[in-house]
Protein backbone atom coordinates (compact mmCIF):
# COMPACT_ATOMS: atom_id res chain seq x y z
CA UNK A 1 0.00 0.00 0.00
CA UNK A 2 1.59 3.34 -0.95
CA UNK A 3 0.38 6.74 0.67
CA UNK A 4 1.67 9.90 0.39
CA UNK A 5 0.37 13.21 1.89
CA UNK A 6 1.61 16.74 1.72
CA UNK A 7 2.41 19.15 5.00
CA UNK A 8 2.10 22.92 5.12
CA UNK A 9 2.55 26.32 7.56
CA UNK A 10 1.02 28.96 6.37
CA UNK A 11 1.49 32.29 8.17
CA UNK A 12 -1.79 34.37 8.88
CA UNK A 13 -1.22 36.27 5.43
CA UNK A 14 -1.32 33.16 3.62
CA UNK A 15 2.17 33.21 3.21
CA UNK A 16 3.62 29.51 3.26
CA UNK A 17 6.38 28.93 5.43
CA UNK A 18 6.73 25.49 5.74
CA UNK A 19 6.26 22.62 3.21
CA UNK A 20 6.88 18.75 3.04
CA UNK A 21 5.75 16.22 1.04
CA UNK A 22 6.04 12.86 2.65
CA UNK A 23 5.55 9.09 1.73
CA UNK A 24 6.28 6.15 -0.29
CA UNK A 25 4.16 6.60 -3.05
CA UNK A 26 5.82 6.93 -6.35
CA UNK A 27 6.39 10.89 -7.05
CA UNK A 28 4.58 11.92 -9.95
CA UNK A 29 5.80 15.06 -11.81
CA UNK A 30 2.32 16.71 -11.16
CA UNK A 31 2.09 15.70 -7.75
CA UNK A 32 4.07 18.91 -5.57
CA UNK A 33 1.68 20.84 -7.74
CA UNK A 34 -1.50 19.09 -7.26
CA UNK A 35 -0.93 19.41 -3.72
CA UNK A 36 -0.15 23.03 -3.40
CA UNK A 37 -2.98 23.61 -5.28
CA UNK A 38 -5.58 21.63 -3.13
CA UNK A 39 -4.13 23.29 0.43
CA UNK A 40 -4.08 26.74 -1.57
CA UNK A 41 -8.07 26.00 -2.54
CA UNK A 42 -8.76 24.85 0.74
CA UNK A 43 -7.43 28.13 2.90
CA UNK A 44 -10.88 30.38 1.94
CA UNK A 45 -12.84 27.54 3.72
CA UNK A 46 -10.57 27.48 6.42
CA UNK A 47 -10.21 30.74 7.15
CA UNK A 48 -14.02 31.14 7.27
CA UNK A 49 -14.53 28.13 9.46
CA UNK A 50 -11.33 29.67 12.12
CA UNK A 51 -13.68 32.60 12.80
CA UNK A 52 -17.01 30.58 13.41
CA UNK A 53 -15.84 27.65 15.60
CA UNK A 54 -13.36 27.76 18.35
CA UNK A 55 -11.76 24.29 17.71
CA UNK A 56 -8.68 24.12 16.70
CA UNK A 57 -8.13 21.09 14.77
CA UNK A 58 -10.64 21.17 11.70
CA UNK A 59 -10.98 17.50 10.46
CA UNK A 60 -11.99 16.95 6.56
CA UNK A 61 -12.38 20.38 5.78
CA UNK A 62 -12.12 19.90 2.02
CA UNK A 63 -12.01 17.04 -0.27
CA UNK A 64 -11.33 16.36 -3.67
CA UNK A 65 -10.61 12.85 -5.29
CA UNK A 66 -9.60 11.13 -2.59
CA UNK A 67 -7.44 13.68 -1.22
CA UNK A 68 -8.75 14.67 2.04
CA UNK A 69 -7.64 18.45 4.02
CA UNK A 70 -7.19 18.39 7.50
CA UNK A 71 -6.17 22.02 9.12
CA UNK A 72 -4.75 22.64 12.66
CA UNK A 73 -5.28 26.52 13.45
CA UNK A 74 -3.20 28.47 16.14
CA UNK A 75 -4.38 30.95 18.58
CA UNK A 76 -2.63 33.49 16.35
CA UNK A 77 -4.47 31.75 12.96
CA UNK A 78 -1.32 30.22 11.71
CA UNK A 79 -2.46 26.95 9.98
CA UNK A 80 -0.89 23.93 9.79
CA UNK A 81 -2.59 22.29 6.75
CA UNK A 82 -1.95 18.75 5.20
CA UNK A 83 -3.65 16.84 2.84
CA UNK A 84 -3.38 12.66 2.67
CA UNK A 85 -4.82 9.97 0.85
CA UNK A 86 -7.67 8.12 1.96
CA UNK A 87 -7.08 4.41 0.96
CA UNK A 88 -9.90 1.70 1.75
CA UNK A 89 -8.94 -1.61 2.13
CA UNK A 90 -11.50 -4.49 0.73
CA UNK A 91 -10.82 -7.99 1.84
CA UNK A 92 -11.73 -10.43 -1.20
CA UNK A 93 -12.95 -13.67 0.19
Amino acid sequence: MATTACFIIVSRNDIPIYEAEVGVAAKREDSAQLHQFILHAALDIVQDLAWTTSAMYLKSVDRFNELVVSVYVTAGHILYTWDYFIVEIKRIA
